[in-house]
């Protein structure tokens, strides 16, 4: 078995234009302050990293891991750039905001430009030395995930082969570069659950660079069994964001939420410790399994000020961690291992 290491951050909800969230230097600083050792950087915050620059040099990123204050570069995430590798027409609006002002109105650029950002984004992981890259798939089944009006057939075979041939030189670059793309199981993605992330693994033939970044707080809002899911899906899962959530259903409202704003919604967002997770249980399974990856923070919560859900994660994920026996806690009643002695306590002859 071996340590999950952590705790580390993820920073997309917390890059900003003012100190210390300003630079890659202040922010590490703020962060190593809180206790964390890592931080997962979003390839979107322009203000934190240079994407082209980290793709083409494999010098700009170790200056660039110089400057985090002795805090590891964990994962990039790149989940903003992959969610436009496959759009909807009916969220194509709501999506542009992600891309630049140029391609706004223009699919079919948006669609080639995001391809090739998840390139760059895998090469400049891999100039930094990282062999996972969290992400989102992107959705063009979404808005057909309730069966009424009735489906017709082959729209799902058809929907997940039109995702898998878009990502298809995305997970060839990742081959060539021996990155791991995790797929983040989410609502609003293609991905959400266990049977679609089968479904897109099977339309890229089971491609070997297609895996999982798990973040329970989407199963609590779907209801789904996520200590089960660890058991099922444990050689998938490469990155691990830690995020709390609870569900508290109404006579009013259930996990359809009647378009209600988060702080209104029987399923939301938590920060660590305050909603319904198992993480004991969660870090159990995780360290059973031997998983080797970061404990990352996720914090969003509509009750509580990000800082102090930073500060009081950084505490909750460390006090999770798991340092595996260095031996069977029955070893002292041990007796000798050999064949002889086993063929005599099984009377063989």
């Amino acid at each position: 078995m071996a340590q999950i290491k952590g705790p580390a951050l993820f920073l997309a909800q917390y890059a900003g234009k003012e100190p210390p969230f300003d630079t890659l230097e202040n922010i590490t600083a703020w962060a190593g302050s809180l206790g964390f050792i890592g931080v997962q950087v979003p390839v979107d915050a322009k203000n934190l990293i240079d994407l082209e620059k980290a793709a083409e040099s494999k010098d700009y990123c170790d200056e660039l891991k110089g400057r985090t204050n002795g805090l590891a570069i964990t994962e990039l995430a790149s989940h903003l750039r992959g969610q436009l590798v496959a759009v909807h027409p009916a969220f194509d609006i709501l999506f542009d905001a992600f891309a630049p002002e140029e391609l706004h109105g223009n699919p079919k650029a948006r669609t080639e430009w995001a391809v090739n950002q998840m390139t760059l984004a895998v090469k400049a992981s891999h100039n930094l030395g990282l062999t996972v890259m969290p992400t989102f798939s992107g959705a063009l089944l979404w808005h057909t995930f309730y069966p009424w009006p009735q489906r017709p057939g082959g729209l799902v075979e058809l929907g997940f082969k039109e995702l898998a041939r878009r990502w298809q030189p995305i997970l060839n670059a990742a081959e060539e570069y021996g990155v791991d793309l995790a797929f983040e199981i989410h609502p609003g993605e293609d991905l959400h659950d266990g049977v679609s992330f089968e479904r897109f693994l099977a339309a890229t033939n089971n491609h070997p660079r297609v895996k999982i970044l798990y973040d329970p707080s989407h199963f609590v809002l779907q209801q789904l069994d996520y200590v089960g899911y660890i058991d099922v899906y444990k050689d998938y899962i490469k990155a691990f964001h830690v995020k709390d959530a609870e569900f508290n259903p109404s006579p009013r409202s259930g996990v359809y939420a009647g378009y209600q704003d988060w702080a209104d919604r029987p399923g939301r967002f938590r920060s660590l410790g305050d909603g319904q997770v198992d993480f004991k249980k969660i870090f159990s399974k995780l360290t059973q399994y031997g998983y080797k990856g970061w404990a990352v923070l996720e914090w969003e919560d509509v009750l509580k000020d990000s800082e102090q859900g930073a500060r009081e994660g950084a505490a909750f994920i460390k006090e999770m961690l798991i340092t595996p026996p260095a031996h069977a806690f029955d070893d002292f009643a041990g007796g000798a291992s050999d064949e002889a002695t086993n063929r005599k306590i099984l009377g063989i002859v």
